[in-house]
């Protein structure tokens, strides 16, 4: 029976999510978006870190993955760090929109407009009340031809600077998420790769142990011809061979489902055929306590990091509600040239500054600023609730340590003296001193103690991925993996 690798790789942080954009601001209409701003944050939906984006050529080789390149094709591939990425493009576009109402606004226009005029309709005319003396009631038709540049920046504006900010610290966030989602797929490829090792090892053992019940079927077989047996036992192995013939399709079965799990995982190209390398390299224990593991998590945990973003972002947001309470001061410049042709059209300007006062605007500001608050105190629930979990689950990961580290010496010893019986019964048996009940019996013993051991090894795999992922060590985990693989 193949031994599954201890591993004790990855990992990484926790909730991951993607940013969306806050507010919409300024001119005009664009102000009035402002009054139902959208949320800061979409997280990225947890299974979809069990997709991935199928890459690369079909090949008719077996291909073998080493747990360097599935972790590595998983960067790359899965659908989970992709659509962390796209939240990060999303979070960038959104500051850039926010940061543009701090800029001037330039933009230039061309006209050439053919127009007729009935100068009556704005007060002038031919009659005699008319201070402008006889002027024909309609002018034109003719042309005006005008080349213009138009200039406009904001000089005070306290909501665009505090919505500027917001995006600011989102943007932030959504680079934390994405390093999370990046972190948080090493440890998922991570744990499948190792996961199918130990279906792998399953399928070993279940067909080491069908092999076992057909000797010892064929074994019975001889001995009820000798007449040293009757035919019950001959049976019962029977039984026990059909037994075990069962739990190997089963397990064989299981296996390369969990392989095509992994597939999916790093983005293999359908169908591709492929083999695991089962000497992962081991790293070394976590020698650190559970007050300097949490005090670790706190730092380096990029979900934590990004929680806290989230809370600034919001309390600039609330700013910015508040700074559309304030007067705004707004230049507004244009230069260009007009005339009836472009040949005779001469050069013009104006330049006008405005301040604006909101003086009544109906409850709006107070129901956002409602928004605002009801936003903030959710970002600091979720921050406070996050640390929270972030301590029970490296705290969880240390006693799983130390549960799972006594279970894997009991499961060594278990299966090691299973065996050890079923050797003894089988001579026992051979013999003629006892019957094949000892052996069959003894044979389940063996099965049992093997699957002991195995999940006592996968769940020790696991605790010590756990502790890593819960103290946000990924990086130097990675480092560790990638510099003892071959």
């Amino acid at each position: 029976m193949r031994r599954v690798p201890l591993v004790a790789l990855l990992l990484i942080s926790g909730a991951f999510g993607a940013q969306a954009a806050a507010q919409e601001r300024r001119p005009a209409a664009a102000q009035e978006q402002t009054s139902n701003p959208r949320p800061v944050q979409s997280t990225t939906p947890a299974g979809s870190f069990l997709g991935g984006v199928p890459t690369g050529p079909l090949t008719d080789e077996v291909e073998t993955i080493t747990i360097v390149q599935a972790m590595r094709r998983a960067l790359e591939h899965n659908l989970g760090v992709l659509t962390a990425e796209q939240g990060l493009g999303r979070a960038a576009g959104a500051r850039k929109r926010a940061l543009s109402e701090l800029l001037p606004d330039v933009r230039g226009r061309i006209s050439e407009t053919r127009q007729k005029i009935n100068l009556q309709a704005f007060g002038f005319g031919s009659s005699s009340a008319s201070p402008f003396g006889d002027i024909p009631p309609i002018v034109g038709p003719f042309n005006v031809f005008d080349a213009r540049i138009f200039v406009s920046q904001a000089i005070l504006d306290f909501g665009a600077i505090h919505d500027a900010r917001s995006e600011e610290h989102n943007l932030e966030a959504a680079r934390h998420l994405f390093r999370g989602a990046r972190d948080f797929v090493l440890y998922v490829a991570g744990s499948i790769y190792v996961q199918t090792l130990a279906m792998s090892a399953r399928a070993d053992a279940a067909r080491a142990q069908q092999q076992t019940a057909a000797a010892l079927y064929d074994q019975a077989v001889d001995l009820k011809k000798s007449g040293v047996i009757a035919g019950i036992d001959v049976l019962r192995s029977e039984v026990q061979l059909n037994t075990q013939m069962q739990r190997s399709t089963i397990a064989a079965n299981e296996y390369e489902k969990t392989k095509l799990q992994l597939a999916r995982v790093i983005g293999l190209p359908l169908g591709q055929k492929f083999a695991l390398d089962p000497d992962v390299p081991k790293l070394p224990d976590v020698d650190i306590s559970l007050d300097a593991a949490v005090a670790r998590a706190y730092a380096g945990r990029a979900d934590y990091l990004a929680a806290l973003e989230r809370i600034r972002a919001a309390e600039a947001a609330r700013q910015a509600v508040v700074g559309d309470a304030l007067p705004s001061v707004r230049v507004n410049a244009d230069y260009g040239d007009i005339g009836l042709t472009p040949v005779d059209a001469r050069s013009t300007f104006s330049v006008s500054g405005a301040v604006t006062v909101p003086i009544f605007q109906g409850g709006r500001i107070r129901g956002r600023l409602l928004e605002a608050d009801a936003n903030l105190a959710s970002r600091r629930s979720e921050a406070e609730d996050l640390k929270a979990s972030i301590y029970y689950e490296v705290r969880g990961a240390f006693l799983d340590l130390a549960a799972t580290s006594q279970q894997l010496t009991v499961a060594e010893k278990a299966r090691d003296l299973a065996a050890l019986q079923l050797t003894q019964s089988r001579d026992r048996f051979a013999a003629g001193v006892g019957s094949n009940i000892e052996v069959v019996q003894a044979q389940d013993a063996v099965a049992v103690a093997t699957e002991q051991f195995i999940d006592a090894q996968y769940g020790h795999a696991l605790a010590r991925g756990a502790l890593s992922r819960g103290i946000g060590s990924t990086d130097d985990l990675l480092r560790q993996l990638v510099g003892g693989s071959r």
